[in-house]
């Protein structure tokens, strides 16, 4: 389980298949009102307070995308700043304090960021021989994203997600949104015409 800073009152979890698995907890389970849902994001909001120091009490908004073979990503917002009094209560009874707006998405898309050229260049040249057809990428805030969408062609979308997962992460971001604020770098079968293009020995 994996979590990073978004901004002042939102943080993004990323929660791998393993990550549910060793819960007990399916996909679907995440928008049900359960103990096990309950306990994860407990731990969730445990983890988030001691790796950067976010409080959460009072109205909390989580977004959740379930990812194909990749497990989801839960953004987290909070409605407000807690009071002094609400980090005291924290430690005595979490279930008081947080009231969960939860929303669920669902997509077939497999999106991965890539931190450089380098990190995607090596990544689709591993996954060339799984990719029949398939792959756009696209260049947004110095990263770089791989989305494959209905156009893929794969042996095993197992195997593509592991070896993806080796040189980027997993994303929640929308095709729709790369199209409007990114660039796009290939439109379609990217991950040949990188690797025909800058790696055609390998």
């Amino acid at each position: 389980m994996r979590v990073e800073r978004l901004g002042g009152d939102k943080i993004r979890f990323f929660l791998t298949l393993d990550d549910l698995a060793d819960r007990g907890i399916e996909k679907e389970d995440m928008w049900r009102d359960i103990p096990k849902v309950h306990e994860l994001f407990r731990d969730m909001m445990e983890q988030a307070y001691e790796e950067l120091g976010f409080e959460v009490a009072g109205p909390v908004a989580v977004e959740v995308f379930a990812l194909p073979a990749q497990g989801m990503v839960v953004v987290v917002t909070r409605g407000r700043a807690p009071k002094p009094e609400d980090a005291e209560l924290m430690d005595e009874d979490h279930e008081d304090l947080y009231q969960l707006e939860v929303t669920m998405e669902e997509t077939e898309d497999i999106v991965f960021r890539f931190a450089d050229f380098e990190d995607l260049l090596q990544a689709v040249i591993r996954v060339r021989p799984l990719v029949k057809r398939g792959g756009k990428v696209f260049a947004w805030e110095n990263r770089y994203f791989l989305l494959f969408g209905k156009d893929l062609e794969t042996e095993s979308v197992e195997d593509l997600v592991a070896i993806l997962s080796e040189y980027g992460e997993a994303s929640a971001v929308t095709e729709a949104w790369l199209e409007e604020y990114g660039k796009i770098v290939c439109p379609a079968d990217g991950v040949a015409k990188l690797v025909d293009s800058f790696a055609p020995h390998a």
